[in-house]
């Protein structure tokens, strides 16, 4: 369990707050490039780290972050009309460039623009994402490339999804693979047939449901790295073989979930304040790096039971604490182990029930919670460092992270789980030697 102050420093997000202030210094979603799709378009409402902006397109294509109040009288900008490269308040028409510049008032006789300005924070499209950073402008480093910059617009696949909790609950999930052996079963899973692939190896999506269902108790292993770290749920199969779920975690508010073979998807949370997050999910590799292994999602198994999120854009929320998810006590049990129907809502019946900001005083956590602790204790030391003067870490500059990948595996006998899904697994370095073929033969074309 943490103190009521550590809990303070991981959860509280506003200006000021030691948590807060450090997650300033790193670029973070805003929100989708689908929201302002087109120049002069209607601009969109963002709160992002406890405040209320506006972003819209504007005339030229590019995209400004502004703060939603007009400095007259107080009129929201979102209602304003987007114009000739500049947001104007519809209250008595004053307008603002995208650097949050004053640019016209068109009530003044005397104008006085040239003197008036509003809080505007830069912006760098990638990945289907409007990123911004929040911090101090002297402290602002690069883009964080997770691979984005060079996809292409067709590859550009993102969505985000609301929580209504404290953005720490809702990412203890992403570094928690215990709970997929409980909380997202089906006991239709029970009659899955060993399809060949419970050995050495990768396993079918089909069966790697079966294998989480068949050990509830992995055995957690943390590999610190230089963005973070990597750990592996390492599970033994019905076979008696050992399985490992690799996750990667980025510093401060990004994951990379266990797939098989590998995966470089990104799970970027973005804190609306402390009580409510985006999170963001987003493609980082074109389809050419794709590895036919693993089958079928294993959403499309035998029996499957639940409903799935759209793949791109606003994933709308149907289940809620106000329908308790839509839980159904006759399928809790014999269908699903929650009850409930909505695959996602699985999560977030997990994590918006312990309320807004859960009491971490009051928690006790196990030898199944090494990732979720290690979370925890690097958000809470590198908060305290900066306020102390120290550098935040995993900035741009420090590595690749485009080399950054999870993995899922059925492992050999001797194999080490920290080698897969890095540039010495012989299977990433095979993906990317088709994807140079594939460049190739499309160049000849």
């Amino acid at each position: 369990m943490l103190t009521a102050a550590d809990n303070e420093i991981l959860t509280r997000v506003g200006r000021g707050t030691p948590g807060g202030e450090l997650l300033r210094r790193y670029w973070m979603p805003a929100c989708l490039s689908s929201e302002v799709p087109e120049a002069d378009g209607p601009p969109a409402r963002v709160r992002l780290l406890g405040e209320d902006l506006v972003a819209f397109r504007d005339t030229d294509g590019r995209v400004g972050l502004v703060e939603e109040r007009c400095p007259h009288r107080g009129a929201s900008l979102f209602y304003g009309r987007n114009e000739e490269c500049g947001l104007r308040c519809v209250y008595h028409g004053w307008k603002f460039d995208t650097s949050g510049q004053c640019v016209d008032q068109r009530n003044e006789r005397r104008s006085f623009a040239d003197r008036i300005r509003i809080d505007a924070y830069p912006t760098h499209e990638s990945g289907g994402i409007v990123w911004t950073y929040l911090g101090p402008p002297e402290t602002m480093t690069p883009f964080r490339d997770f691979g984005t910059e060079s996809l292409p617009p067709a590859e550009c696949v993102a969505n985000k999804e609301f929580a209504d909790c404290n953005w720490v609950q809702s990412f203890d999930g992403d570094v928690d693979t215990g709970h997929i052996s409980a909380l997202h079963q089906f006991d239709a899973i029970e009659q899955l047939d060993d399809d060949g692939t419970d050995r050495p190896g990768y396993p079918s999506s089909y069966f790697s449901m079966k294998i989480w269902r068949n050990d509830p108790k992995p055995l957690i292993e943390v590999n610190d790295e230089w963005y973070g770290y990597r750990y592996a749920g390492l599970r033994t199969t019905p076979n008696g073989h050992r399985h490992a779920r690799i996750t990667a975690y980025i510093f401060p508010l990004a994951t990379m979930i266990a797939s098989i073979p590998f995966s470089s998807r990104v799970i970027f949370h973005a804190p609306v304040d402390d009580h409510s997050v985006w999170r963001y999910g987003f493609n980082t590799k074109p389809s050419t790096l794709d590895v036919d292994l693993g089958g079928k999602p294993f959403w499309t198994a035998p029996g499957y039971p639940f409903e799935n999120n759209p793949p791109t854009g606003i994933v709308p929320r149907h289940y809620t604490r106000d329908n308790d998810y839509g839980i159904d006590r006759v399928a809790q049990k014999g269908i699903s182990y929650t009850g409930i129907s909505h695959f996602r809502s699985h999560d977030y019946m997990a994590t918006e029930t312990p309320g807004k900001i859960w009491d971490r005083t009051r928690e006790h956590l196990g030898g199944g919670d090494l990732a979720v602790a290690r979370f925890h204790q690097l958000i809470i030391s590198a908060a305290k460092a900066l306020k102390e003067g120290a550098g935040p870490p995993a900035l741009a500059g420090t590595g690749d992270f485009r080399t950054i990948r999870a993995a899922e595996k059925i492992l050999d006998q001797d194999e080490d789980w920290r080698a897969l899904g890095t540039d010495a697994d012989p299977l990433v370095q095979e993906a990317y030697r088709r994807q140079r073929e594939a460049a190739l033969s499309g160049a000849d074309d």
